[in-house]
């Protein structure tokens, strides 16, 4: 299990759980059980994912199945070195340019996207910030006031009228968003 990754359980507009994976399995599947309408929606913090989980059985068995299993034949790539193959589709004048390179066109790739991920990590992660914030919001508060004005202030970095827009907001849902802003802050201009 991704020990970077925080998750975040809501029924309705109450979140019930929050925390690694583990923590929020654990709080969910406690709620769940005692729960007269068993309805979550989860989501993966860092990217505003909606996640499902299989919660029928006991704790054991929901953990088992939550745990990411090593497939059994590994595909093309060097599996061994966390390598993926994949395809990628380019113009013949950039498969020119990737050919010429000494090192190869995969070393190419891999020296490219190195080079743009140094460029300016604040700013890519309070871009990646915001667009998991609007897809949690989407999911929990598409229909409530103000949400299409929340909205642009998120993405024009107006943290100030963000807030000031969803302050009628559920309290859960509010001090969430905020949270997943707050927690990027002091990497970036979120």
């Amino acid at each position: 299990m991704d020990q970077d990754k925080t998750y975040s359980a809501f029924a309705g507009e109450r979140q019930i759980a929050a925390g690694s994976l583990l923590d929020m399995l654990r709080s969910a599947k406690a709620y769940l059980d005692r729960a007269s309408e068993p309805r979550l929606l989860i989501f993966e913090d860092q990217t505003g994912q909606q996640v499902d989980f299989d919660f029928s059985g006991n704790l054991t068995e929901v953990l088992q199945r939550a745990a990411p299993v090593a497939p059994e034949r590994p595909g093309p790539g060097r599996p061994k070195l966390g390598v993926v193959s994949r395809e990628v589709s380019l113009l013949p004048r950039h498969w020119e340019w990737l050919e010429a390179e000494p090192q190869g066109i995969s070393a190419a790739l891999r020296r490219l996207v190195d080079e743009a991920r140094k460029k300016n990590p604040g700013e890519q992660r309070a871009r990646q910030t915001r667009e998991a914030v609007n897809k949690f919001l989407t999911a929990m508060a598409g229909d409530l006031e103000n949400f299409e004005e929340a909205t642009r202030a998120l993405f024009a970095k107006d943290n100030a009228r963000f807030a000031e827009l969803i302050a009628k907001w559920p309290r859960d849902i509010r001090r969430h968003a905020l949270g997943m802003l707050e927690d990027a802050a002091p990497s970036g201009d979120v």
